[in-house]
Order: structure tokens, then sequence, then C-alpha cells
């Protein structure tokens, strides 16, 4: 039987809003993946250190600041520098569709907007890490 993907979800830097990601993170559970939230205002540092430590598959960001053009490549930065590139950083808030193209351009996942319904989310992990490698399984 193969592990369950694991999905870190983390609220960067002052946004205090955090209903939005706590629905997300029941949706994943249902979902059938493991969910660690990390909870409010992480620095990209906090997030990065503890996408390693928990060993996850994938790291979404909710960020609602506007401050994405900058903690989102900071997370991406941080997780190259620690050899963890292999980890799908994905995200979703109020986020221009220019900005969204810059983003994943720069190696960010798929970006969800205001109206994504928590299947969207579901259906795109479901796509993306499925084609990951991943060396444990569970016996």
């Amino acid at each position: 039987m193969e592990r369950k993907f694991r999905i870190l979800l983390a609220k960067p830097g002052l946004d205090g809003h955090d209903r939005g990601v706590k629905v997300i993170a029941a949706a994943l559970r249902d979902a059938g993946f493991e969910v660690i939230y990390t909870g409010l205002r992480q620095t990209p540092d906090q997030i990065v250190t503890a996408a390693i430590q928990e060993d996850v598959d994938a790291v979404g960001m909710s960020i609602l600041s506007g401050a994405h053009m900058t903690l989102f490549p900071m997370v991406l930065k941080g997780l190259r520098e620690k050899g963890a590139d292999h980890i799908l950083l994905f995200g979703g808030g109020i986020i221009a569709e220019s900005e969204i193209a810059e983003l994943k351009g720069m190696g960010v996942g798929e970006m969800f907007t205001p109206g994504a319904s928590t299947q969207d989310i579901v259906d795109y992990l479901n796509h993306q890490l499925p084609n990951a490698k991943h060396d444990e399984k569970i016996l």
C-alpha cells in the first residue's frame, strides 16, 4: 500500500484570515491526504523548515495580504537552497492573472483564486502528486 500524500498548509506573513485554509485542510483530509497546518503568521523559513521536517509532498500557502509576490519566491528559494525542490509549492489568494503567470514562471504550481472549489484543489493534487517520485511505501 502506498503512503498517503502529505500536504503542509501555511498562512505566511501578517494575514490573520484563516477560515479558508481551514476549509481546504478539511477537504484535503476528507479526500485522503495527510494534512499539516502550520497556523497563522509563519515566516518563509518556518514554512521551509516544517516542510522538510514533516517530509511533505506539497506546500500550499494561502495569502490574502497582497504579499504573494514576495512570499512565494522566498519559500521557493528556501526549498531549492535546502535541496527540497521536489516539494510542490502551490497556493491561493487574491492574485492578478499576470502575477499568477509570473509565479508559475518561477516554478510555483497552480494558484487558486476566489471561486475555486475545494474539489479543484483535490483534483489538482491528485493529478500532480502521483507524477512525483516517491521512495517510501507503507507495508
